[in-house]
């Protein structure tokens, strides 16, 4: 499948050197910025179906790659959610945007709220999607069973990377398809497979899940005394649910919950049009307040 942003509007794919590490990001459009932060395990790329309704609306889409996945440079330490919302500050100034309406899906829901917490000068608007925020009370019945992966990822030592190396394809093709309803495109696929082969990728690829333990005492400190006063959407599908919503009530001044029950987990592959428009309303309730 062609990359549909890429087919119907001139994009731009470069890599940006911001502070110690240079980033891979692909923009087109014009207008307000939309920031799309991706999860795992997957790159910009996921966004690709997702893009053209938001340039379409009158949207500058900005998509990186986050530190140490895809094309952005694999670097020995800063994958803690403040550390990857200061690279989203260095990207926005380096795109001359002074804010942005940020989107996180799974494991870019971390650094997006981080983001808004910590520089909510810098965020227009918030939508968060299909994560559980680690330090946020609301989740207590999903993390009393929590996906058997956390733990294996975090494990020290760097023991998931070593026993997978070799293994990579059989993997990460078993998370997109138990996270996909409607299947993740071939091409798609292939794509996500090799950004995340070979032990160097999976390495970094796993310190963002070993720097969850930090995230939850950072966000839990934050917490106690801080709101975000941005108009913020959490979107729940398959796997999450409403267990999110219930976390971002408890720091909130305008929240809106939405679930999305024919998507899998994988929603900007599955139900890429209802993200957008849930996306576009958010910005709006952010224009008009």
């Amino acid at each position: 499948m062609t990359n549909q942003s890429e087919a119907a509007y001139p994009t731009t794919t470069e890599k940006l050197t911001l502070g110690n590490i240079a980033v891979s990001v692909r923009h087109a459009g014009s207008g307000p910025t939309i920031l799309l932060l991706h999860g795992f395990p997957h790159t910009k790329q996921v966004w690709r179906a997702v893009e053209p309704v938001l340039i379409d609306a009158g949207y500058r889409v900005v998509s990186p790659d986050l530190r140490g996945l895809g094309d952005t440079d694999r670097t020995p330490d800063g994958y803690h959610a403040d550390d990857l919302a200061m690279d989203q500050v260095r990207l926005l100034d380096a795109l001359s945007s002074d804010a942005a309406h940020v989107v996180g899906f799974d494991l870019g829901a971390a650094p997006a709220f981080a983001l808004a917490a910590a520089h909510p000068g810098r965020v227009r608007s918030l939508t968060v999607v299909e994560a559980i925020l680690g330090g946020l009370p609301g989740a207590e019945a999903f993390l009393a069973h929590p996906p058997w992966w956390f733990g294996f990822h975090q494990a020290p030592g760097g023991l998931a990377e070593d026993v997978l190396e070799g293994d990579e394809g059989r993997y990460i093709r078993h998370f997109l398809a138990t996270g996909s309803e409607v299947g993740v495109p071939h091409d798609l696929e292939q794509h996500f497979v090799d950004a995340y082969t070979g032990h160097a990728r999976l390495r970094a690829a796993f310190e963002h899940y070993r720097a969850m333990p930090g995230n939850a005492r950072w966000s839990r400190a934050w917490a106690e005394h801080g709101r975000l006063p941005m108009p913020v959407a959490a979107i729940g599908a398959s796997a999450v649910e409403d267990a999110l919503a219930r976390q971002l009530a408890t720091v909130c001044d305008d929240l809106t919950g939405h679930l999305l029950p024919r998507s899998g987990h994988i929603v900007p592959v599955d139900a890429p049009r209802e993200l957008a428009a849930i996306v576009l309303d958010t910005a709006h309730r952010a224009s008009i307040s």
